[in-house]
């Protein structure tokens, strides 16, 4: 399973056999979520609260493509 970026403890990963929609996965301690990339929207997720997953989420992808 690629990891594609950690930012602030948080790890972006996906696996190898992904499906479709395209959506990245994301964990942290015992936090996991799995996220669309289109929509943004949620499609998974335990010991995360929502807006802490779209903080968190804008603020890695903001930080990682801002070069």
């Amino acid at each position: 399973m690629p990891t594609v970026f950690r930012y602030d403890g948080y790890r972006f990963y996906f696996y190898s056999n992904e499906h479709l929609p395209e959506h990245i996965h994301i964990e942290n301690g015992d936090g996991y979520a799995r996220v669309v990339l289109k929509t943004l929207e949620v499609t998974d997720s335990y010991n995360f609260k929502s807006k802490e997953h779209k903080n968190k989420i804008e603020g890695a992808w903001y930080e990682y493509f801002k070069k």
